[in-house]
């Protein structure tokens, strides 16, 4: 390809993406088992995504023609082997400056966000990509069935039993003493 064409395209996947990056790389952590691998899960998207620039017609379109892209590549990876992950303890090890002046805040954030990645960890990939989509990053249920390709009624029912899933695994926490759920997922849409 054309070397002026080939920066045409990634210019304008840039200037499409900027707006949603935030949200693609959140949603893509959180449909992983780690951050390391939404990571990696969000650079296959944006490289795929390049690759089929071209068949984007409507740039109207691209928030949903990106995210179906991400739930692509996302199941095409549930359906490897799972691998071993940086265990979540190693993230302890950050220097004094990153917890702030009494590391308090800090460590209670690092643990609920592992809690949270614990729990949609635990969920079937289909009902942690309706409990992300939906009530994490405010997709309606129309907006997610047409992304996953399923009927509303079929997304309906992914939330309803990831959300039992989620509140069986806070209740369980709390019960051992962990923050709540409420206090946890205070400001990140409902509570499941």
């Amino acid at each position: 390809m054309d070397p002026s064409a080939e920066t045409a395209r990634w210019e304008r996947l840039v200037r499409l993406l900027r707006p949603l990056h935030d949200q693609a790389v959140g949603t893509a952590r959180r449909l992983s088992r780690s951050a390391h691998d939404g990571d990696d899960l969000y650079q296959e998207t944006v490289l795929r995504a390049h690759d089929k620039l071209d068949d984007l017609r409507d740039e109207s379109r691209f928030r949903s023609w990106f995210f179906a892209i991400l739930l692509s590549r996302h199941r095409s990876r549930a359906r490897r082997p799972r691998r071993d992950t940086t265990p979540l303890d190693s993230i302890r090890d950050l220097p004094d400056e990153r917890r702030g002046k009494d590391g308090t805040l800090w460590d209670e954030e690092r643990r609920g966000a592992e809690r949270a990645t614990r729990a949609l960890a635990g969920l079937e990939p289909a009902q942690r990509e309706a409990i992300v989509l939906h009530d994490l990053d405010g997709f309606s249920v129309e907006e997610v069935a047409e992304l996953t390709r399923v009927s509303p009624s079929a997304v309906k029912s992914r939330l309803a039993r990831g959300r039992e899933k989620l509140r069986r695994f806070y209740v369980k926490r709390e019960r051992a003493g962990e923050a709540p759920l409420a206090t946890l997922l205070a400001g990140k849409g409902e509570v499941p």
